[in-house]
Formats: C-alpha cells, structure tokens, sequence
C-alpha cells in the first residue's frame, strides 16, 4: 500500500465546478422528457458520442504536476483494466439504466431515486477514509433513502409501486453506478478527465450493441429528440461529469459531495415549474429528506481536505 500525496488547488476552484456539474445535472430530467421519443440505448448512444466531443478540451490539457505524477507512479495493471474496462461500464450502466427506468416510471420520481447517488457515495468515503461507518453517517443514510422510499408509496388513484417497479429499480440501479463511478473517480492514481473521451467511446460502444440486441437498427432519431440527445451528452453527460471528475481530485469529498445534494432539488423544481411534473407533496417532502439525509452523512468527515488530497492505492 502507498499514499498518493495530490497537490492542492485553491478551494473555490473545487466549489465552482461542482455547482457547474450540479446545475447541469439538474436539467437532465427536463432534456431526457424532450428526448423520450428515442429508445434508450439509441439516446444513450448519442449521449454519449456528444459527450466525446465535450470531453475533449479536457483532454488536450496536460498539467505539470499530473504529468510528473503519472511518471512517478505508472498504472498498475489492476488500476488499468479498472480505468479502461470498469469506468466505462459504470458511465454506460448509469446513463443507460436512467435512461431505461424514466421510461417506464414518471419522470420525476425516477430521477429523485437516481439522485440518491450522493450519499451512497459519501458512505463508500467514509468506510475507504476510516474502515468503518459511524452512526450518524448510517442514520443520514437512512434518512436520505427513507425519502426516496417515501416516492414508492402508492399515490391517489395509481398502482403507485407496482406499477412502476421495474423503472424505479432501474432508477437505483443507476444511482448506484453513479456512486461507484464518483468514488473510483476519487480513489483512481491518475485523473480520469484527460482521458474522458476515449471512455466515453468505449461505453458508446457498448451502448449501441445493447441498442443493436434490443431489437432496433441503426440510426437517427429526429427533431427535437437529436437536440435534447447531443444536449444531455453535452452539457450533463460531457461537461458535468469532467467538472465533476475536476472537483473531486481537487476540494473536500464531503464538501464536494455535499454540493450534489442540490440536484434532487433544483431537478424537482425544473421538472414542476417546466410543468413535466405535476405538483405532487411527496416529491419536495422527498426531495428534502434526501437533502437533509445526505448533509448528516457527511458530517462527521475528520480531516475532509487531507482525506480528498491522499489517497491509498493498493
């Protein structure tokens, strides 16, 4: 075991590209509702090829310091099939599975349910960072997922539940992807950033055979579902996840993570105003506990800045 010693930048740097990220992520629900029209592998795919193209300013970028760090510790072979074969995986479960569930549950409940991915992250910090879970990081959890929970309740006159089962546990399934992708971002000895778009291929890659095995041919959706495809690649599928990636190898874990807690929020209140969701009392009643659940978790952090900046690798 060796400790990577990550040199600092200035904090705001880290606060900037986070609420970026969160403010991208935010609007995805509305672009996944304009775009549900296209299948979703197909819609995956375009996601993620316009995430290609976001992604590569990121990667022409080659600091001093990563550089110099990369020389001192070359990828081990574990850490290169994690990088290379893992990561994709993750991107393509995480946007495919959302993707798929919004279809077969309402929008905003699956997106709520997806954006529980925070504080499962925050849990993998904090057993990674300490070895084990303190209570009041298991009660947050608890109280972040007891709103998300609170969505699966049947509703006046719907099946609630049953009805819509298998689009919620695409929702977490998702959720869950995106908590693993956060903390492999985190613990990788190299950034993820500069090598985004050719990950993103990959997963594109993976993404159109699934799209090909589901029964679907080759092409182009059209009109405003193209748009809301390159749109969602672009923006919370391409830029946010590389600011994200920018964030988290910078600033705090539990401050970074912190910020994402927004997003259920912002989404929600996208989702209403844009009138893609119907006042309902459960979703912001949901959307503040997931809120409040999440910021208990991350309470209790130690030394938050020296936990974002070292990193043990095996």
């Amino acid at each position: 075991m060796h400790i990577i010693t990550r040199p600092a930048r200035p904090l705001y740097v880290s606060v900037v590209a986070a609420l970026f990220a969160v403010v991208l992520w935010a609007g995805a629900p509305l672009l996944v509702d304009l775009a549900s029209t296209a299948p979703p592998f197909q819609l995956t795919t375009i996601a993620l090829l316009s995430g290609v193209i976001a992604a590569l300013p990121a990667s022409m970028r080659k600091r001093k310091g990563e550089v110099a760090e990369a020389d001192q510790q070359p990828l081990s072979l574990k850490w290169k099939l994690v990088i290379n074969g893992l990561i994709p995986l993750l991107i393509l479960g995480a946007i495919g599975a959302y993707l798929t569930g919004v279809g077969m549950a309402p929008t905003a409940e699956a997106a709520l349910i997806t954006y529980t991915w925070p504080v499962m992250f925050i849990v993998m910090s904090q057993w990674l960072f300490h070895g084990r879970l303190s209570f009041t990081v298991l009660f947050g959890a608890l109280t972040a997922f007891s709103g998300a929970a609170l969505l699966l309740s049947p509703g006046t006159g719907t099946d609630g539940f049953s009805q819509y089962v298998i689009g919620y546990g695409l929702a977490l399934l998702a959720a869950c992807c995106w908590a693993l992708y956060s903390w492999v971002c985190q613990a990788a000895p190299v950034a993820v950033a500069p090598i985004m778009p050719r990950l993103f291929l990959l997963a594109a890659m993976g993404s159109a055979i699934a799209h090909l095995l589901t029964g679907n041919s080759l092409g182009l959706p059209s009109g405003l579902a193209l748009i809301a495809g390159v749109g969602l690649g672009m923006g919370p599928y391409g830029l946010a996840m590389v600011a994200w990636d920018m964030a988290l190898r910078s600033g705090p874990a539990a401050l970074v993570g912190s910020l994402a807690y927004g997003v259920p929020v912002l989404a929600a209140a996208f989702l209403v105003l844009a009138g893609v969701a119907a006042p309902d009392w459960r979703i912001p009643l949901a959307a503040t506990l997931v809120v409040i659940g999440s910021l208990i978790a991350s309470r209790k952090t130690g030394s938050a800045r020296t936990e974002a900046q070292q990193v043990t690798v095996g």
